[in-house]
This record gives C-alpha cells, sequence and structure tokens, in this order.
C-alpha cells in the first residue's frame, strides 16, 4: 500500500493498513483481484534499468544488460537452427516472433484466470462481505491520508502535524481489530450457511472503547481522524448484527 520512495512510513502505520493478500486470506476469495497486464512489469523493469543506467555504477549494469541479450540471443539463434532447418528467416526476427507469441499466449492465461477468480467471487460473496470490504477501502483511505499528511509534515510543513497521535493510532489499531473479526465471522458464516455459530467471542468487538474515545473537536484533524474509525467500527457492527440475525 505504502510508497517508501522518498520519506520512509512511520513505524507506527507499518502493518496497520489491511493488505490485499491478507485480505484475500480471511475472506478465503481472491476479493480485489486485478488483471496483471504483462507490459506493466516490463516497463517497470524498464524504468528500473534507465535509473540504474543514471546512477554511479550505469556503466555496469549497462554491461551486464547487453552481456544477457546477447548471450539469450545466441542460444536462441543455435536452437532455432538446429530445430528449425530449411528457414531464410534472420534469427533475430524469429527471436522477435517468439517473444511477441509468448508475451500474447502468457497475457490470454493470465485473463482467462482473472476472469475464473472473478467468476469465484461473484458466485460466493454476500452482502456483508460487499459492505465489508467497502469499509476496509475506507479504512485503508484513512491510513493513507495520514501518511501523506506525515510527509507533508517531513518536508518541512511542520503547521500539518496531527494532534493526539496516539490515540488516533490506537482507535485505528482497535477499527483493524474489529474489521478482521467481522471478515473471519462471515466466512465462518458464509462457507457454512447451515452452521449456528456458538463461540459469542467472536461477536464482541471494540466499539465500547473506541466510543469513550470519540473526542468533541469535530473540527480538528484528529478528531476527524478518530470518528471517521469510529463510523467504519458502527458500520461493522451493523454488519455483525445482521449476520447474527441471518443466522
Amino acid at each position: 500500500m505504502f510508497h517508501e520512495d522518498l520519506i520512509t512510513v512511520r513505524d507506527d502505520l507499518k502493518g496497520l493498513d489491511i493488505s490485499l493478500s491478507e485480505l484475500q486470506y480471511l475472506t478465503n476469495l481472491p476479493v480485489n483481484d486485478e488483471l496483471v497486464i504483462i507490459i506493466n512489469p516490463i516497463k517497470q523493469t524498464l524504468q528500473s534499468f534507465i535509473q540504474k543506467a543514471k546512477g554511479p555504477e550505469g556503466a555496469t549494469t549497462i554491461f551486464l544488460v547487453i552481456t544477457i541479450l546477447v548471450v539469450i540471443y545466441l542460444v536462441f539463434d543455435i536452437l532455432a537452427k538446429s530445430l528449425i532447418i530449411g528457414t531464410f528467416i534472420p534469427s533475430w526476427i524469429l527471436l522477435i516472433a517468439f517473444v511477441g507469441v509468448g508475451a500474447a499466449i502468457t497475457q490470454l492465461i493470465l485473463y482467462l484466470i482473472w476472469k475464473q477468480k472473478k467468476k469465484l467471487v461473484k458466485t460466493n460473496i454476500t452482502p456483508s462481505l460487499e459492505m465489508l470490504l467497502i469499509d476496509v477501502d475506507r479504512y485503508n483511505a484513512v491510513i493513507k491520508a495520514i501518511d501523506i499528511n506525515d510527509q507533508i509534515e517531513a518536508a518541512g510543513n511542520l503547521g500539518v502535524t496531527i494532534k493526539e497521535r496516539s490515540k488516533v493510532i490506537e482507535a485505528l489499531q482497535l477499527t483493524k481489530a474489529d474489521l478482521i473479526r467481522a471478515l473471519k465471522t462471515e466466512r465462518i458464516l458464509r462457507e457454512n450457511r447451515k452452521f449456528i455459530i456458538s463461540n459469542s467471542e467472536l461477536f464482541m468487538n471494540n466499539l465500547a472503547t473506541l466510543t469513550a474515545m470519540q473526542v468533541p473537536e469535530q473540527a480538528s484533524e484528529h478528531g476527524k481522524l478518530l470518528n471517521e474509525a469510529l463510523q467504519i467500527a458502527l458500520d461493522v457492527q451493523h454488519e455483525m448484527r445482521r449476520l447474527q440475525n441471518q443466522h
């Protein structure tokens, strides 16, 4: 979620977000899965190469890349001449065609896998899970907003400092715990539709503690963040109650 290119993420935010892999593990569904476009990693590789080429070890980087490309071409040339007899097509054209066809086939396979995952999610998703996924997005957005604010502050803008930051982080920790509990409960109920949950501790949440932390200063930055966390927690509690009523 975070980008640490310019400014390091503060320790109290690290691991506070709910990552895609964690979300998919909690739901046991490939939710929010995006189609992999193979051109994107190629672009990232090229950008990384350009950055390294501009650095102090640029000459070494360029030499290594050229060496790798030459070796790949020579190996392909030998294989092409030994396997494809009687062709007058230059090896470099065959290599480009091979890479193009391979990329197209790979992209098709990735697309089919992605479509299958989308179908699986559409078949198994419940209204409660849809709402919880929205709450997770909102929760992660709050953390991202704090991270951006931290970067602005670190750039020298001390006037944007979040007051009572520890309270905000504590509220987010409580909210994350409730979200994870709700996602686990939803999964159990979804995968065991005829099973009545007997573990009452799954339905206990930290709402009372979180409500006690709500501050009256609605206009303050930390007040807004606390109240946003509270609203997410209220939504989670609502979904938990609806889950209980459905089973």
